[in-house]
C-alpha cells in the first residue's frame, strides 16, 4: 500500500482534517495502486549509474503523486545525488565509489536496553512484518530536497519485537564500518567513524519512522544505504542513517555524529524548521532536484506537522539544535 502517514492517535483524521483536504488524501490512497499485489505488474527500466546496470521498477509509479500533487523524482535523481561520505563527499561518489560493497549477507546487533538483544540475520528481521511503499518528501539540510517513494516497514514494529525495558529512552545507530569497500571512511578527515545517529523513544515508534530496504519497488541500491537504512521524514535527510549494523536501546542522549562533528552547526533533533536558519545559509526555502533554483517554500516539519508537532509540545522550536 502506499502510505504517506498513519496517524498516532485514535482520532480519524476525517474529524481532525478540512474535509476538502481528507478527501484529496483518500483520493490520493485509493488511486494509488494499493496492496503489495500491485508489485507483480508490468515494469519499466529505468537506468541505474552503478556498473552499468539497468533496474526494472513497477509501472504504477509513473502516475503516482505525493499527497501534496508532487511529482516523484526519478529513479536516476534519487540514485545518483547522495550525501553518504563514507563513499565521498561528491554528490555523484556515492553511485561512483560503491559498486565493491556488499550488503548481503547482513546482520544487525539489537543491544542496550531490550529483553531480546542479539544478532538479528536482516531475512530474519524482515520475515514477520509487512512491507510498504511509502512516499515521503526528503530536506536535506543543505536546502535541497526530492519526493522518494521508499519500501520499507515501521520502526516500530521492530522495536515491539524486541521488548526495549523502561531503562531505553533513546535508540542509537550506528552504520557498518568497512574501510576495505567505503574509501573515505580510511581517513578521519571528513568525520568521525563509524557514523552514529539517535532518536528519542517516541519519535523512534511513531508510524511515520521507517526502515527502509528499497526505492522505488526495487532493492536499496548501495549508493543508498543498501540494504537497511532509516527513514524520518519530518527531520533532515543526514537523521537517516544507512547501513545500519547496530541499533542500541539506551537510557541517555547519543551523540550523533554530526553534532560530534561541527556542535555549532548541528544538533540531536535536527526538525525541519523553515523558521530556524542553518548557521551558513536560510532554510526558509528549498531546492526541488533536478532544479537549480530554490522554487519551494519549505514546510514547517517537512509538511508533516499535523502528524509530529505534538511530539515536540513545549519545546523552543527556534532553536537550530
Amino acid at each position: 500500500m502506499i502510505i504517506r502517514s498513519k496517524k498516532s492517535s485514535d482520532i480519524p483524521s476525517s474529524e481532525i482534517t478540512p474535509p476538502e483536504v481528507y478527501l484529496e488524501r483518500r483520493r490520493f490512497i485509493r488511486e494509488a495502486g494499493l496492496g503489495l499485489a500491485t508489485l507483480a505488474l508490468g515494469s519499466t527500466a529505468l537506468s541505474n549509474e552503478v556498473a552499468g546496470q539497468s533496474q526494472e521498477i513497477p509501472a504504477r509509479f509513473r502516475t503516482i503523486k505525493s499527497e501534496l500533487g508532487e511529482e516523484l523524482n526519478s529513479y536516476r535523481d534519487i540514485t545518483t545525488y547522495n550525501n553518504f561520505y563514507e563513499f565521498g563527499t561528491d554528490k555523484r561518489d556515492p553511485s561512483r565509489n560503491s559498486g565493491d560493497f556488499e550488503p548481503k549477507p547482513w546482520t544487525v546487533s539489537i543491544e542496550g536496553h531490550v529483553n531480546k538483544p542479539g544478532n538479528y540475520k536482516l531475512d530474519d528481521i524482515l520475515a514477520p512484518v509487512t512491507m510498504e511503499d511509502r512516499i515521503y518528501r526528503l530536506r536535506c539540510v543543505e536546502a535541497w530536497s526530492m519526493v522518494i517513494p521508499w519500501y520499507g516497514f515501521p520502526l516500530s514494529a521492530l522495536i515491539e519485537r524486541v521488548e526495549p525495558t523502561g531503562n531505553a529512552k533513546f535508540v542509537r545507530f550506528e552504520t557498518v564500518y568497512r574501510p576495505e569497500q567505503m574509501p573515505a571512511q580510511r581517513t578521519r578527515v571528513v568525520l568521525p567513524w563509524p557514523y552514529v545517529e539517535g532518536l528519542r523513544m517516541d519519535e523512534a515508534m511513531h508510524p511515520l519512522t521507517t526502515l527502509v530496504t528499497g526505492v522505488y519497488g526495487t532493492e536499496l541500491p548501495n549508493q543508498n544505504g543498501a540494504p537497511l537504512r532509516l527513514i524520518v521524514p519530518w527531520k533532515y535527510g543526514f537523521k537517516g542513517i544507512k547501513s545500519i549494523v547496530k541499533i542500541e536501546f539506551v537510557e541517555r542522549m547519543p551523540t550523533n555524529t554530526w553534532k560530534m562533528a561541527n556542535p555549532f552547526e548541528y544538533g540531536f533533533y535536527s526538525n525541519v524548521n523553515p523558521e530556524v536558519s542553518h548557521p551558513r545559509w536560510s532554510q526558509a526555502r528549498e531546492r526541488r532536484l533536478p532544479s537549480l533554483f530554490k522554487s519551494y517554500e519549505t514546510l514547517m516539519f517537512n509538511g508533516y506537522s499535523e502528524e509530529v508537532s505534538h511530539l515536540y509540545t513545549g519545546m523552543d522550536l527556534h532553536r537550530w539544535k
